[in-house]
Parts: structure tokens; C-alpha cells; sequence
């Protein structure tokens, strides 16, 4: 029936409330009518707001909710706040659950598209270098929940948000918190009087054909009357937020069917889902749509416009920090796990993405209830990986084409291409030519990039480290002739893992990891994944020739290391090591992760003859990390970078009280950029069966005369434990010599003293003298000076020894009748002349030393 014939207009007058119209219609019979009050309708009608074609200002009375809808609404809130407070977390008992606020942390959201050179440079850097790319893109376009909606640069408001994200980086999560917010009143409170939320997922279980609020009753506690209600009073004010629109399964018919615009229209819930994304019901209403991106150029395509684009990076390190904090709320718990993962640079990098950061704090969490080490939990970086590339697979894969075993196969397959290659980027044609459909990966990235007048079509893996993962867990699940021809063929490629790409050599790290019997225990319960048994052994082999073939100093030795700590079995790893009489890293920049695998492998050991470790960039945290294994070591040599005296007591009490060598030497040479705040300029440490040793010795520069340069103190090897060596530092720092005098007095079985100062002064002699007399354990004193001033010698001319005590003074004596030389540069002078005194219980001797050409 034509519409125009029902449509009876009766004294259409212009009042502060609108037209008045009466209307009637018959059955099947449809009315658009510009007019929505002081209506007088009869028959089965139902009322579209804003029908198209038409605009009408809604008087205030319309815009404003009715009592009825404000107490649905209330209790609609309500109901979200029960419900969204909690999470339910993926190890999760039947019943248990945690707050939303003790996980939820504000992620990294860029309002931008990024450039190649941008992408590459985000998947290519890890650890610092990772964390200054995020700093960058936070100071420059990051934007908070409650800015998604704010107009864009060019002042334009978009009804419709699309929000962009890898698998695992908190899109539903950050969903989560905008409905939680919303419905506590604490986000888009005038903005928004009622928010919706759809999962795609359940979406797709819907039987039937629906209405749109009928499919929003599903995932809510209001029913399609009430639903309708609320949709009618303010469309402009609704907002629908839509999650994982990767997951709709959309079918190629869905742009050819028939348009669904009335609210009340039942159609597929596909259809209808896809009809609101258009913007052809309830166009006035606000979308905001979760992605991968792998989808997002579809959704862009469907989504009414104008819309805004904006991209969930993960976590910063600010992040990171502020979940750790969050996760083991106790500043203790938190610090030690915070503390020991970031020295990780790999897993460091890693937790930008919240579920590895959730996998990382539950594994830790674990470690602390059972009262075991953190360290022995979380022990490499390739369990971590494999945790959660299961936890994707099992949460974020559904509906996969094909088994799980050949999408691994697939991946790796095209890992190891861009890996051979150099490639992070890859193109369509590669991409589609290897993983029957990339979309459904959770694995990969697609990204959009303009090339002149056209769009260019590229994929990546989330990060370089996961393409080199599965560039190994394809090694490594081949059979055994063809995994060991791959091996073989990287192998050839790069023979000196020193001078190769990193990426060469963090495969063959993780395939190491591969191999450790819980990881391969992990692969086969999960989905029956085999490491052929003499893939191992291969393996294995080739990693003790290279230990027995490396060279010392280059960064082969951390190769090796890290191979050994990703293998972990302390067995092999124990073996291995005897093949090394010295562990020598000179030169190399020691990384916070090298640490870590020099310390595990060392811990395997029972003793190791030669660690050198200079000028190899070893900050104070460094030193730290590897305090507990230096012990191990016969002869240390360290050169730490800018130890505070606090830094170098740690080191002290490490190999003093961790003591279980009968002898060990160290040498510890700071490479100091600033002597302000030191005492220290040089340690060394010998310790045998008997008689131990310490040699401090003090900044030379700024260093007044008459300045003691560097004390030799010798004590019984049990004696070492008992010194305290902060307050040995303190004094030395503030050259109090009759404060240091007085503190040596309490070294009962002191035995010998060594001594180099200056010049020998009056002051000086007589404090030599003082502590020959007061420690009567004390059998030698040594000093040594550039310069023995006359006044200094007197004091010593008219003195002894106690009996079986010997005190030795060298140094050179000036002839000059007057301005007698004091300075270092004064040595060579013709005028000075070498000399040794020795002073014992029967008085004063001099004896004249030849005089040299040079004199140290």
C-alpha cells in the first residue's frame, strides 16, 4: 500500500512542541512521518527516530530521559559494575577471579598510522633502544581512553573509532575498563547515557535471525523492549562498542543483501551487526571497534565515516613497571621480579605485550608461594615464548583452517625466509604463497602502506624476536635430516657468530631452548610436537666443539653461554664449561641479559680458573648480577664502570663471605668518568690457605701531598669475613688519618702492612710508628713514597721496633740544599737519589740504592 495514503495530516498547527499529526496504518503497512509528537497513532506502528531523508530537531522534552529509562539505566550500570569488576585470568579456577583494577594498566595508544621505516624500527629494537621508540611515540601521539572521541586535528568529531591491536595487547581488556569506567560514572559521563558491549565471538553462536536488540539482550541483562526503549529516547547519546571484529565471520554475500535500517528488522546477526557498523541503524549513534590488524582494512571499508584510527602499541616501560607494581602489590615482590626481568633484555622487550607480561608475573608469583628462587622459575627466554604462543593459540585461534601443527609449519616457513633474507616486512604474495589464511594468524601484523598513488599490502611477525622463534621451532621440529640440514645451512652462512647479524644467533639460542627436556615435555602435551632425539644430539655436539674451539676474546663466549642457559641442564652445562680455562670477555659490551647466562653457567660449575671481564661496559647493576658466582672464579679481573664505594663493599662481602676456593686472586680496576664520590681507585684481592690479602688504592688525580695513595693489609684468611669494609672505605674517602690509625687498631691478627704515600712526612712517620706499636700482631710495615722529607727521617732516626718487628721505608731523598723536590715530576732529576730504610728493634739503617733511569 503507498504510504501516502495512510499518511493523513489534521490540523498540522506550528507549536513549542511540533506538528501535530494523527496517522494510521494497516497491516504490513509501513508510515515515515516528520513529526514524532503530539502524534495520535492507531494500528500496529512502530516509530523510527530519524528516519532517513528527514531531519527534525527533537524538542528537549524527547532529548531527555524519562524516569523510567534512568532507573533501567541505573540498574544497567549496576549490573556492569558486578559483573566488570572482575577478570577471569586464563589459569583461572572454577570461582576465581581478580579485580580488574589489580591488573588493568592504561596501555600505549598512538591517534596515528605509522610510515615503514616507523614499523621496522618498532619490530626490530629491543631493550633500551625498544624502550626509547616507545618513549618517542608517547611524547609525540599517544592519547587516553577518554580522549578516542575528541575531534582530530582539523577539528572534526568522528561517530565512529576504530582501535587497532595485536593479539594479546590488551584490546578486550581496555573494553573492559571503558564499560567499567563508564558505568561508575568516571568516563564519558556527559558524553555517553548508555554504552553497549558486543563480542564478535558470541556474535557468531547467535542462531536465527534477530533485531538488533534482541542481539544486544544476549550479552546484557536488559531485554529487547527495555533495550529498544533506551535506543529511541537519545541514539546520539549511545554508544556501541564492538570487540574483535577479526573474529565475525563474515561471508562474501553479506555487501549484497538487503539493507536492515529499522531497529526492530530481523535479519542475521552478522547482517545486522554489519548494517550498524555502516551506519544504517542508528546513525546518530557513536561506534568504537576492536581489531586485529589483519582485519582492519575490512572493517575500514564497512565502517561509516568519517572515522578515526587509533592503535593499541602495548605496554611502555612506564607500563610495565606500574603492572608489575599492580600484579605482586608488595614493594618487595615487586621489585625483586620488576628488577630481575628487566635485566632480560629479550623477555624485557617482550613485556610490552600484557599477556607475556601476565605469563612473566604469574611464572615469578609462583616461584614466591613455594618459597624457591625467581630465577629458577622463570629460567629461559624461550619458555616464556612457547607459553605464550600456546596461550594464542588456545584463546585467540578459534575457528583455525587447518591443524596446529602445520600453521607452526607454515609460520616457521615463512620466518625462516625473512630471516635468510633479512626481512621483517614481507609481502602479500610471499605471505599468502606460505600461510593458507594469514588472517586467522595471531602470529601476524598487516599493515597498509601508501606507495605514490596506490596501497601496498605487507605483513610482519609482533616483534623480530618471534620471527626468529619460529624460525627455530620449525628447525628443530623437521625430522632429522632435514633439521640438520637447516642447521648445516645457518651455520655455513655465518661461520663466526661473532661477526654476524644478532638475529643468526638468537635462532640457534631459542632452538637451544627448543631442546631442554620441560619445554620439549610442553611441545609434546600440548599439541604432540617431536624434537627428534638425535636433533638433539646434533646439537648438542656442535655446541661443545664450539666451546672447545672458540676463541677467548670475542663475543663468541656469550653466544655459547646463552646457548648453554636457554639448554639449561646443568649436567651438559657443567660438562661443557670444562672445556674453558678462562672466560674472557675483553672488549665486548656486556649486556644485562650476558649476565644472566655468565652467572647460570658459572653457578654450574664447581670452580673455573680465569674470569676477565675489561673494559667490557660493566655497569654497577651488572656487577651486581653476577656477585654470586664470582667466588667460583681463581683469578678475577674486573674493570666496573663507576662503582660507588657501597658497589664495591657488595663485591667484597661477595667473594669474602661466598668464600670456598683455597685460593683465588682478583684485580679490580674501576674505569672511573668521576672521582668526586670515590675512595676506591683500584682492589686487590688475594686469598690463599693461610694469609690473605687486600690492596686499596685511592684516585690519584686532586690527590694533595702528604696523601696516602694505596694500603696492603694482611690477615688470616679466616679474618676476611669479619672486615668492615664500609667503614674502611669511608675513612680512606675522607683522609682522616688518625680515624683510619684507630679503626686498623681493631685488626687483631693484622700481620703486614704495605703503605704508599706521597711524600714521607713528619706526620707520616709518626703514624707508621704508632701502628707498629699498638697492633701487636704486626710484624712488617712497608712504605713506599716518591719523596722521603727530612723531617720525616729524624722521627725514624731516633725510634725502634717492637722486637721481631721490621719496618721498611722507600722512596728518594733530595740533595738540594733548598726548594727540595716533592712532585711526582721531580723523580728524574739528577738530584734525587734512591734510598731504603730499614728500622727494627735495634734501631735505625739507610742503605743508597743505585739510581735508575726510571724509578716507580
Amino acid at each position: 500500500m503507498d504510504t501516502s495514503e495512510m499518511f493523513r495530516s489534521k490540523d498540522i498547527a506550528q507549536s513549542h512542541a511540533g506538528p501535530n499529526v494523527s496517522a494510521a496504518a494497516q497491516s504490513g503497512s509501513h508510515i515515515t512521518a516528520p513529526a514524532l509528537t503530539n502524534n495520535t497513532i492507531t494500528g500496529n506502528v512502530h516509530i523510527i527516530h530519524n528516519a532517513p531523508g528527514f531531519t527534525w530537531n527533537h524538542p528537549h522534552s524527547e532529548k531527555t530521559q524519562t524516569s523510567a529509562t534512568k532507573s533501567l539505566v541505573s540498574k544497567y550500570k549496576t549490573r556492569i559494575c558486578s559483573e566488570y569488576q572482575y577478570v577471569t585470568e586464563y589459569n583461572s579456577l572454577p570461582g576465581e577471579h581478580v579485580l580488574l583494577s589489580e591488573r588493568f594498566t592504561q596501555p600505549l595508544i598512538l591517534r596515528r598510522h605509522r610510515g615503514q621505516k616507523e614499523r621496522e624500527e618498532e619490530i626490530c629494537s629491543r631493550g633500551e633502544s625498544f624502550q626509547q621508540v616507545l618513549r618517542s611515540r608517547s611524547s609525540e601521539d599517544s592519547v587516553h581512553l577518554n580522549s578516542l572521541f575528541d575531534p582530530d586535528n582539523h577539528g572534526i568529531s568522528h561517530r565512529a573509532v576504530i582501535l587497532q591491536g595485536n593479539s594479546g595487547n590488551g584490546k578486550t581488556f581496555t573494553v573492559q575498563k571503558i564499560m567499567m569506567d563508564w558505568a561508575s560514572g568516571d568516563l564519558y559521563k556527559e558524553r555517553f547515557d548508555i554504552v553497549f558491549h558486543l563480542k564478535c565471538k558470541e556474535i557468531n553462536r547467535i542462531p536465527g535471525k534477530n533485531s538488533l536488540a534482541e542481539i544486544l539482550s544476549y550479552s546484557c541483562s536488559l531485554t529487547p523492549d527495555q533495550i529498544s526503549q533506551m535506543l529511541q529516547q537519545s541514539p546520539e547519546k549511545v554508544l556501541f562498542i564492538i570487540d574483535g571484529f577479526d573474529e565475525l565471520r563474515l561471508t562474501e554475500d553479506i555487501c549484497h543483501m538487503s539493507p536492515n535500517t529499522d531497529l526492530l528488522q530481523k535479519a542475521s546477526p552478522v547482517a545486522i551487526l554489519c548494517d550498524l557498523l555502516r551506519g544504517r541503524i542508528l546513525p546518530e549513534s557513536f561506534l568504537l571497534v576492536t581489531s586485529r590488524s589483519t582485519a582492519t582494512d575490512t572493517l575500514s571499508n564497512l565502517l561509516k565515516g568519517p572515522h578515526s584510527f587509533s592503535e593499541i602499541m602495548g605496554f611502555s616501560q612506564k607500563g610495565v613497571e606500574e603492572y608489575f607494581q599492580k600484579f605482586f602489590q608488595t614493594e618487595e615482590l615487586f621489585r625483586k621480579a620488576y628488577t630481575f626481568v628487566k635485566t632480560n633484555e629479550t623477555l624485557f622487550t617482550a613485556c610490552s605485550i600484557p599477556v607475556v607480561c601476565w605469563i612473566i608475573c604469574t611464572t615469578i608469583k609462583e616461584r614466591f608461594t613455594i618459597g624457591a628462587d625467581v630465577t629458577s622459575g622463570l629460567e629461559t627466554t624461550t619458555s616464556i615464548y612457547v607459553d605464550f604462543v600456546f596461550t594464542l593459540l588456545k584463546y585467540h585461534c578459534q575457528g583455525l583452517s587447518q591443524s596446529v601443527p602445520k600453521l607452526l609449519r607454515s609460520l616457521g616457513k615463512l620466518a625462516e625466509r625473512g630471516i635468510l633474507e633479512q626481512q621483517v616486512l614481507l609481502d602479500e604474495k610471499t605471505v599468502y604463497g606460505m600461510v593458507s589464511d594469514p588472517a586467522c594468524s595471531p602470529f601476524l601484523c598487516k599493515f597498509l602502506f601508501k606507495r605514490r598513488i596506490h596501497q601496498e599490502m605487507m605483513f610482519s611477525f609482533i616483534h623480530l624476536s618471534f620471527q626468529e622463534f619460529f624460525t627455530a621451532l620449525y628447525y628443530v621440529l623437521l625430522d632429522e635430516a632435514q633439521s640438520k640440514r637447516k642447521f648445516r645451512q645457518l651455520f655455513s652462512i655465518h661461520a663466526d657468530f661473532a661477526y654476524s647479524p644478532p638475529r643468526f644467533a638468537a635462532v640457534v639460542q631459542f632452538a637451544f631452548g627448543l631442546l631442554n627436556k620441560y619445554v620439549r615435555r610442553t611441545l609434546r602435551k600440548k599439541h604432540g610436537l617431536i624434537v627428534h632425539p638425535n636433533t638433539q644430539a646434533y646439537l648438542k655436539n656442535w655446541i661443545l666443539k664450539e666451546i672447545r674451539h672458540v676463541f677467548p676474546r670475542s663475543n663468541r663466549v656469550t653466544f655459547c653461554l646463552h646457548c648453554l642457559y636457554e639448554l639449561h641442564e646443568d649436567d651438559f652445562v657443567r660438562e661443557a664449561m670444562k672445556a674453558w680455562k678462562t672466560i674472557d670477555a675483553y672488549g665486548a659490551v656486556l649486556r644485562r641479559t650476558d649476565c644472566w647466562a655468565l652467572l647460570y653457567c658459572s653457578q654450574c660449575c664447581q670452580c673455573i680458573k680465569e674470569l676477565l671481564l675489561v673494559d667490557c661496559k660493566l655497569t654497577p647493576e651488572k656487577l651486581f648480577m653476577i656477585l654470586p658466582a664470582l667466588h667460583k672464579f681463581k683469578k678475577l679481573w674486573l674493570t666496573p664502570e663507576d662503582p660507588s664505594d657501597s658497589d664495591l663493599v657488595e663485591l667484597m662481602f661477595a667473594l669474602t663471605r661466598g668464600q670456598t676456593l683455597s685460593t683465588q686472586l682478583v684485580d679490580v680496576n674501576p674505569r672511573r668518568t668521576n672521582f668526586e664520590n670515590s675512595s676506591v681507585d683500584s682492589l686487590n684481592l688475594s686469598i690463599s690457605e693461610e694469609l690473605s690479602s687486600i690492596c686499596i688504592g685511592t684516585p690519584c688525580c686532586h690527590v694533595p701531598a702528604a696523601s696516602l695513595r694505596s694500603l696492603r693489609l694482611t690477615f688470616p684468611h679466616t679474618k676476611l669475613i669479619n672486615i668492615d669494609w664500609t667503614k674502611l672505605f669511608q675513612l680512606i674517602h675522607q683522609k682522616d688519618s688518625d680515624a683510619l690509625l684507630h679503626f686498623l687498631y681493631s685488626f687483631s691478627k693484622l700481620k703486614k702492612m704495605k703503605m704508599k704515600v706521597d711524600c714521607l712526612s713528619k706526620m707520616w712517620s709518626v703514624w707508621a710508628l704508632q701502628i707498629i706499636q699498638n697492633c701487636s700482631s704486626l710484624t712488617e710495615l712497608e712504605v713506599d713514597a716518591d719523596f722521603l722529607l727530612e723531617d720525616g727521617i729524624k722521627i725514624l732516626q731516633r725510634s725502634h721496633t717492637r722486637p721481631a718487628c721490621i719496618m721498611i721505608f722507600h722512596g728518594l731523598i733530595c740533595n738540594k740544599q733548598s726548594q727540595k723536590c716533592t712532585r711526582y715530576d721531580d723523580r728524574q732529576l739528577s738530584c734525587n737519589q734512591e734510598v731504603k730504610i730499614h728500622l727494627n728493634s735495634q734501631g735505625f739503617s739507610m742503605e743508597t740504592l743505585r739510581k735508575p733511569l726510571f724509578w716507580n
